[in-house]
């Protein structure tokens, strides 16, 4: 889902801040990689015999797809949604309008929605609902990240990486604006306003 529209805490800026003032690394790529290969494992045994169909949601599950379906010992199949909120209509109204809709029936399949990011949870779970009218076999959630302090609607997560605090995210596919989705890190950002006026503090953490 589209990172850029979930809320930016931030706090007041320091008259020069430091890259450490600013930023700091959440969940390493060592971390990323070695929790991605559990959930790969865990997924393979569950669904052991089958063929899921597993769903991201463009742009910022991609990353997190691409690296999850490696790890999957099965022969996994691949789709994607693209969605917008209405009217540029915040989260806490949860309704979206579908932009790309999914390339093949789901009906009677073992669907897995993968996910980058869950927060409050409404628009998910709105767009669980659509799904399910497609009557799939069964119907899962696959997060990286779980930002339970946010949420809102109560979710059924199947598979999460990690737990996150309410911090603003960047990195591993998740952006600021469309940028920094190419982070190889998941790094925190404590003040999204000294990062925009000042771009030059993320670039020790870009790839090398």
């Amino acid at each position: 889902m589209n990172h850029a529209a979930r809320s930016a805490p931030s706090r007041p800026l320091l008259a020069s801040p430091t890259v450490s003032d600013v930023i700091s690394v959440l969940f390493g790529r060592e971390d990323i990689r070695r929790r991605i290969e559990e959930l790969g494992r865990t997924i393979t045994g569950d669904y052991d015999g089958r063929e899921p169909v597993l769903i991201s949601v463009l742009r910022g599950g991609s990353v997190f797809l691409a690296d999850l379906i490696r790890a999957i010992s099965l022969p996994v199949s691949i789709d994607y949604m693209s969605i917008s909120r209405y009217g540029g209509a915040t989260e806490s109204m949860g309704r979206v309008r579908i932009v790309k809709d999914l390339e093949d029936d789901i009906g009677g399949r073992d669907v897995l929605v993968v996910e980058d990011i869950v927060d409050t949870g409404l628009t998910l779970s709105y767009l669980l609902s659509v799904l399910d009218s497609r009557e799939p076999a069964t119907l899962r959630v696959c997060t990286l990240l779980d930002k339970t302090a946010r949420r809102i609607t109560p979710l059924d997560i199947a598979y999460r990486g990690f737990e996150c605090p309410d911090v603003f995210v960047l990195g591993y596919g998740l952006d600021l604006h469309e940028r920094y989705r190419n982070l190889p890190d998941l790094v925190a950002v404590d003040d999204v306003a000294a990062l925009e006026s000042d771009p030059s503090l993320i670039a020790s953490y870009l790839p090398a």
